[in-house]
């Protein structure tokens, strides 16, 4: 019984370490990723604007400055959600290439709290995995609160973890899923087991990682002669419609996290639905897709594991 209990908690401690190793990846300051209090409960189409009055055939022609303005007005109004394939495809082809990075930045690129479904696969130690994990997140900012679940359907169904850099800043506390996995655990946010499940941390979670790591690899892109994304396609993915830049680096890593990534942009929000990496093999490595994106606020039994709705 002794060891049985020994295996049990070293394969909890292995699952809370799967999002908690240090960031992977160069880091932005989250300062340049504002959020917006007045959308925290509000649904994304609260008090959208009207269409910008210049035609997207013309956005092209518009100074910088006039031209982040129009996109964030374009998105904000449904505009681009209603376009046409052909005319997102022109219309990012005619802007300035500093176009999209500026809009980003300017943002507001998440919510302040929110709720969300992803479907994600990593290749962790050279294994790309059968089944995706399909998750359901809550995360509140200021201070960063985390609850995460692991849905039905998707690899490691049942595992939860929540995560308060109010209380806890170094470690996670979770379980894993199954009739016999239902022992909660703290585990170190920076522990030697890290590489279990991911190779990012719980606190990249979220529709801002994403953004940020696309700014921060934006100037070694520039210097290496990128400047413009290699093909700008519209796609469907998991359900979401995006506009997908792929940017291909002369190089590829280690120089840059990834030789190739193909970024979905969503159509109302300045942030990316949806990211696939490749290595210089032209082996993916890692797929994120953001499938719903809920504004909401939460109370503080929403980051309670003693929260009736949880298995802790």
């Amino acid at each position: 019984m002794t060891h049985a209990r020994h295996r049990s908690s070293l394969a909890i401690a292995l699952l809370l370490a799967c999002w908690c190793l240090p960031e992977a990846r160069a880091q932005t300051p989250d300062a340049v990723l504002p959020t917006s209090a007045a959308t925290a409960a509000a649904s994304p189409d609260a008090h959208a604007p009207s269409p910008p009055a210049e035609p997207a055939s013309d956005a092209g022609k518009l100074t910088l400055d006039q031209q982040v303005r129009w996109l964030s007005r374009a998105a904000r109004s449904g505009m681009l959600a209603q376009m046409q394939d052909a005319e997102l495809v022109a219309l990012f082809e005619s802007l300035d290439p500093l176009t999209l990075p500026r809009y980003l930045k300017q943002g507001p690129n998440g919510y302040p709290s929110y709720e969300f479904t992803l479907v994600r696969r990593e290749r962790i130690r050279g294994v790309w995995p059968d089944k995706p994990d399909h998750m359901l997140v809550r995360l509140s900012r200021d201070p960063l609160r985390i609850y995460a679940k692991w849905l039905p359907g998707g690899a490691h169904a049942g595992q939860e973890l929540i995560y308060d850099d109010s209380k806890r800043p170094d470690q996670v506390y979770g379980h894993l899923g199954g009739l016999l996995g239902v022992v909660p655990l703290w585990a170190s946010l920076n522990g030697p087991l890290a590489r279990t499940q991911s190779n990012h941390s719980v606190r990249d979670l979220g529709v801002e990682y994403i953004t940020r790591q696309f700014l921060a690899e934006g100037q070694k892109f520039a210097d290496a002669g990128v400047t413009r994304a290699s093909r700008i396609e519209v796609k469907t993915i998991e359900g979401a419609r995006v506009v997908a830049f792929t940017y291909e680096t002369p190089t590829g890593q280690p120089e840059f996290y990834a030789k190739k990534e193909i970024l979905g942009l969503d159509l109302r929000r300045p942030y990316f639905r949806s990211v696939e990496s490749f290595d210089n093999d032209g082996n993916i490595f890692e797929s994120i897709v953001f499938q719903t994106i809920l504004p909401k606020t939460f109370d503080d039994l929403t980051f309670d594991p003693h929260s009736p709705e949880y298995r802790f």
